[in-house]
């Protein structure tokens, strides 16, 4: 019987780790593929970060992490700290800073240099 009842206890935790995943769709400002390495790889190194997906033309990040192991304005801090603006956090003039010269999405000229 005590068998039984740790089985179940198990599965049921089980069960309740696969749930804590979330996905998470949001917008990062960026212009090019180094822009799209930058913020894939930044998210994805991410502990409970399971999947990154950002997209050139629309500028939206999809995501699919563990809500137990990371919280989404953490990710959201993680890709201003290297230099984009979220749609929740704009990223300092110092991280802004520190892109390279074709990744700057706040200059029009370099905006308009890659439509």
């Amino acid at each position: 019987m005590i068998k039984y009842i740790l089985i179940s206890v198990l599965i049921s935790l089980s069960t309740i780790d696969q749930n804590s995943n979330a996905k998470a769709n949001f917008r990062v400002d960026g212009v090019c593929g180094m822009c799209k390495d930058r913020i894939e790889i930044t998210t994805i190194k991410l502990k409970g970060v399971k999947v990154s997906k950002w997209d050139i033309s629309t500028k939206q990040l999809s995501l699919i992490y563990n809500e137990k192991k990371i919280k989404l304005n953490d990710i959201h801090k993680s890709i201003a700290e290297t230099g984009h603006d979220t749609d929740k956090i704009t990223a300092t003039d110092k991280a802004y800073n520190t892109l390279d010269p074709c990744c700057k999405y706040r200059d029009p000229a370099v905006v308009k240099n890659h439509q």
